[in-house]
């Protein structure tokens, strides 16, 4: 991916984050197998819910980490606004429709997949709305642009500080529902929560008071923050910041996944429901709440101490790095099988052949699999002359 930071000036903490950030997505959906399934929701055991708690709470900022990535290179922008759409629509559009055409053919029924694509991604690859949500924070950025460049750190501050308040709404609101949120279905049939109206919102709308400064919004600023404010500190700083806030964001994350799954289990296992059920245990784990964003600022705060760019960095960890949005599209394709392969091999929960760790060995050992050889596949085709770089 081209960056605004010549190449001369690399950033060579973005590469080891942004190759730790994909590794982390194959975590998470290494652990989705242990709390989706059934009906929509099923955990079997308390092993498996408190494993996938703790795997998939340890990695959740992966994706936030991507956007503060692309922040901290390419935010404010350095092009003219309509060669910055060029620049990302080549490196951006052309790879995701693509693999899109191969998910459309791979799950599901390829007419009525491509029928729905006219509306949204293809649930089957339920990974890929993250694509549409970088190509909506890639549109704001040359709007954001002029005031970016001038933006004084306190003032940044403040809007990180409304942007920090928005992580908690999604905990307020569930509070305030008393965590019976209704639930309602689209036309895919898929849940969505039916908001709990906060601060102007109501039936007839939807954009309350902090609508504008939720989402995604606050990474992007994060990012900026990190770039023009965050200078170089010192180990004992870095990590006398980083550890409360993981400590606390992690707590967050994963007792409440904990909290909700004990609620609905009532002392008794398996439990499940339908997927509305998984869409509740994931309430601490969604990428606008505040255990989320803590995480992410430990990360960063950690890796952009890492310096390193030896033979290791130059021969694997960099090739990779540069292949990261291809293996992001096409891991799926690999870690699916693998997950169902490692499952079948040593049994579920703590009846499978490693007893209480048996879980946790799929998980990591899946994600490892599917991680190493879905890197190696786009990085051979990044190689592929002429054509590779529009595939991945």
């Amino acid at each position: 991916m081209k960056n605004n930071i010549t190449d001369n000036s690399r950033e060579v903490w973005i590469d080891w984050l942004r190759v730790a950030a994909c590794f982390m997505v194959f975590v998470v959906h290494s652990t989705e197998p242990f709390y989706l399934g059934g009906d929509g929701s099923l955990i079997l055991t308390e092993t498996d819910a408190f494993w996938a708690s703790f795997f998939d709470s340890f990695v959740r900022s992966c994706v936030p980490l991507f956007i503060i990535a692309s922040s901290y290179l390419q935010f404010p922008t350095h092009y003219p606004t309509m060669e910055f759409f060029r620049r990302r629509a080549v490196r951006i559009l052309v790879p995701f429709l693509l693999w899109t055409v191969v998910y459309a053919f791979r799950w599901g029924e390829p007419v009525e997949n491509f029928r729905n694509l006219l509306l949204n991604f293809n649930y089957a690859a339920g990974h890929l709305w993250f694509v549409y949500m970088l190509l909506g924070v890639y549109l704001l950025m040359p709007l954001l642009s002029p005031w970016a460049e001038k933006v004084e750190k306190k003032e940044l501050q403040v809007y990180l500080g409304i942007c920090l308040f928005t992580t908690m709404i999604p905990l307020i609101r569930d509070w305030a529902a008393g965590g019976a949120t209704t639930v309602i279905y689209g036309p895919s049939g898929l849940p969505r929560q039916a908001l709990f109206p906060l601060w102007g919102e109501a039936s007839w709308n939807a954009y309350g008071t902090f609508y504008y400064f939720s989402g995604f919004i606050g990474y992007l600023l994060l990012g900026l923050y990190f770039r023009k404010f965050v200078g170089e500190l010192s180990w004992k700083k870095t990590l006398g910041i980083a550890i409360p806030c993981y400590i606390a964001g992690f707590a967050i994350s994963f007792g409440g996944f904990l909290r909700r799954v004990y609620q609905t289990a009532e002392g008794t296992f398996p439990v499940g429901g339908l997927v509305e059920k998984a869409v509740w245990w994931e309430t601490t784990w969604c990428n606008d709440t505040i255990g989320v964003v803590l995480m992410a600022i430990a990360w960063i705060l950690v890796f952009k101490k890492i310096k390193a760019e030896g033979r290791f960095y130059k021969n694997v960890l960099l090739p990779v790095s540069k292949a990261s949005y291809g293996i992001y599209l096409m891991h799926l394709l690999i870690l699916v099988p693998i997950c169902g392969a490692f499952r079948n091999w040593l049994g579920s929960g703590s009846e499978g052949v490693l007893g209480f760790w048996t879980t946790p060995a799929e998980i990591l050992l899946s994600a490892i699999t599917a991680f190493i050889g879905t890197s190696l596949v786009s990085v051979l085709i990044r190689r592929i002359p002429k054509i590779g770089k529009y595939i991945v």
